[in-house]
């Protein structure tokens, strides 16, 4: 009786040997796909399907809402919710999203400049006890902002900002972390022979950085800011530690209030349900408009 035998391919030219002939081509790579796309799909749907409660949920009366049925769409009652959402405690609720978004929008906006242009100076500019300096960022990184809360309400109690606007947003303008990430951006962004350049041309330092540098810097300002905005506003300990005056509540303090009045009153319930909901179509919003620029502005640096 014969026996037949897998043979290998032969290299002559003296390259790496073959593969083995017989060996099905690409199985291997097909299945090891297959399992990662398996898994991303099984992560996808564990990521999406609170997010698909929080839709669902927001449609039901206080009623509805603990019922076994909550996946089904009857009792649908969005519009009440709604409604009652906005004219909830004389508007409360209208005026903490406006509240979030001045805390926020415009606390992202400022700091995201002040840790832009901090994090140029760190990258193109040489001073004294320069690393130093850089190093107490660093520190200011690893501080949890709890930490913080503390002796931030002692300080603005010493200067009577203690329940007003300004005792929650000027804290929010300072951030370590995008101090940091902004010197990274700057050396993947503004090569030095363009400042040169511009220097040579006349330009004084001021001049360069918002006509020449700035633009060039501006997705990683765009992946700042996507940063600092997220931070704010879910922000919650610090308005809590600041605030006592429910009109300039955010949106994170505000609905903790109510989810904690609910206990007493169920009819807060759906509102905190829908309120969650359109609590984060801003940062949605903003993910999806500028992620052509925060994308590129996470890669900056990558390839030299």
């Amino acid at each position: 009786m014969t026996t037949t035998t897998p043979t290998t391919a032969v290299n002559t030219a003296g390259g790496p040997p073959a593969r083995p002939l017989g060996k099905p081509f690409g199985r291997s790579r097909l299945t090891s796909r297959g399992i990662a796309n398996a898994v991303v799909l099984i992560a996808a749907l564990y990521t999406m399907l609170p997010a698909l409660w929080l839709v669902l949920a927001s449609t039901k009366n206080a009623d509805a809402l603990f019922g076994s049925d909550i996946f089904s769409l009857g009792d649908f009652s969005f519009a009440r919710n709604l409604s009652d959402l906005f004219s909830m405690d004389g508007g409360l609720y209208g005026e903490w999203y406006v509240n979030s978004l001045l805390y926020a929008v415009v606390g992202a906006l400022v700091g995201s400049l002040i840790s832009v242009s901090a994090g140029y100076a760190f990258d193109k500019y040489e001073f004294r006890h320069k690393e130093k300096l850089f190093g107490l960022v660093l520190t200011g990184v690893m501080v949890p902002p709890t930490v913080l809360a503390l002796p931030l309400y002692l300080v603005a109690s010493n200067v009577g900002m203690v329940n007003t606007f300004w005792a929650v947003f000027i804290p929010v303008l300072f951030n370590p972390f995008g101090v940091y990430l902004a010197r990274l951006l700057s050396s993947g962004y503004v090569p030095n022979e363009v400042l040169e350049a511009s220097r040579m041309d006349g330009a004084g330092e001021l001049q360069t950085y918002f006509r020449v540098s700035l633009r060039m810097l501006g997705p990683g300002f765009v992946t700042v800011f996507l940063f600092q905005l997220t931070a704010i506003w879910n922000n919650f300990f610090l308005p809590m530690v600041m605030l006592s005056d429910q009109h300039l509540y955010p949106l994170s303090l505000g609905l903790y209030t109510w989810n904690s009045a609910a206990t007493v009153s169920p009819e807060y319930y759906p509102l905190v349900v829908i309120g969650s909901l359109l609590a984060v179509v801003p940062l949605i919003a903003a993910f999806v408009l500028l992620q052509r620029y925060w994308k590129s502005g996470l890669t900056a640096g990558s390839v030299k």
